[in-house]
């Protein structure tokens, strides 16, 4: 008996989506890009697979839908890459620490996440961006902060030790120096100092 023949697997292309931090936007970028009638394979932070050709894709309107939502499709080799970079430090400020403590280097864990060499992202992530990673880690890691003092759920002990501070003090220290305020001052005056992910550098 003549076996079938496989069909063959249908090509898939990988998109590159700036401005994606949360799990919110993973779920409106697969909405909106199943709205347009493409058949979304995955979505993860930065990245989307849909099993479709680039060559066949309406990049124009794709990029035009993402960017009514916030979003922005990225084109640029190196812009990818930082984006990559970004997601990479994300995915260690958001980790619970005490819980799932990361054995590797901050370099070490960048490095394995993107897959390359962590000095030639250190380098192209400031050229390009205008500030060195060490210094958006301590931003992102601030930022995160200010979202668990604002929950109200965590003492500012049970932070320290969740985002992988040395101390509190450490944290109160940071703190202090990249918003000008004490932890606790902070939790005492609502939302008016907290910003978007995607522009925490650039205020």
């Amino acid at each position: 008996m003549r076996k079938q023949a496989r069909k063959p697997s249908p090509a898939t292309t990988t998109l590159y989506v700036r401005n994606m931090v949360c799990p919110r936007c993973i779920r409106v970028v697969r909405e909106e890009l199943t709205n347009l009638g493409l058949d979304v394979r995955s979505v993860i932070l930065g990245e989307v697979v849909v099993s479709q050709e680039r060559e066949t894709l309406r990049l124009e309107k794709i990029g035009r839908v993402l960017e009514e939502n916030g979003f922005e499709l990225i084109g640029d080799r190196r812009v990818r890459i930082i984006e990559q970079v970004k997601h990479a430090v994300l995915k260690l400020v958001q980790n619970d620490h005490e819980k799932n403590p990361v054995r590797l280097k901050v370099s070490e864990f960048i490095s394995r996440e993107v897959g390359q060499e962590y000095s030639s992202l250190s380098g192209l992530f400031s050229s390009v961006e205008g500030i060195t990673i060490e210094h958006f880690i301590i931003l992102q890691r601030i930022e995160h902060a200010k979202e668990l003092l604002k929950y109200g759920e965590l003492t500012l002990s049970e932070i320290s030790y969740r985002m992988g501070y040395s101390s509190v003090q450490h944290l109160s220290n940071q703190f202090k120096k990249v918003t000008g305020m004490t932890p606790s001052r902070f939790k005492s005056m609502g939302n008016a100092h907290r910003h978007s992910i995607d522009r925490v550098h650039k205020v």
